[in-house]
């Protein structure tokens, strides 16, 4: 399985065994596409899913397009590994770093 096929799959269990509605699928917003989105009452979180060979400069502005366009949160979710390496200061304002591990447990990178 590939890394953002794995990505993708780990996401998805996560939220949904927490009772929430996930859509894992490209959403245009403006310019930029995200590449999901989690949905609560009342609220809507948009993800976009990051290997460790991607941009995450690219991501984290993907996100803030989706913030401007009305979700209530943004998260970027890669590998803990990965997440530990990026400046904790950008997550910020509605921004949220997920790390997975190699055993498929999601975690909240704190900033």
């Amino acid at each position: 399985m590939t890394n953002l096929r794995w990505l993708k799959w780990v996401i998805t269990r996560h939220f949904r065994s927490k009772g929430l509605q996930v859509q894992i699928h490209s959403i245009r917003l403006g310019n930029v596409a995200i590449d999901g989105e989690v949905l609560g009452k009342g609220w809507k979180m948009a993800l976009e899913l990051k290997t460790p060979q991607d941009d995450v400069t690219r991501g984290i502005g993907q996100l803030s397009e989706a913030l401007a366009s009305g979700y209530s949160t943004a998260a970027l979710v890669t590998s803990v590994r990965h997440a530990k390496r990026i400046k904790p200061t950008v997550f910020r304002n509605g921004l949220i770093l997920l790390g997975v591990d190699s055993k498929g447990y999601v975690t909240k990178v704190t900033v």
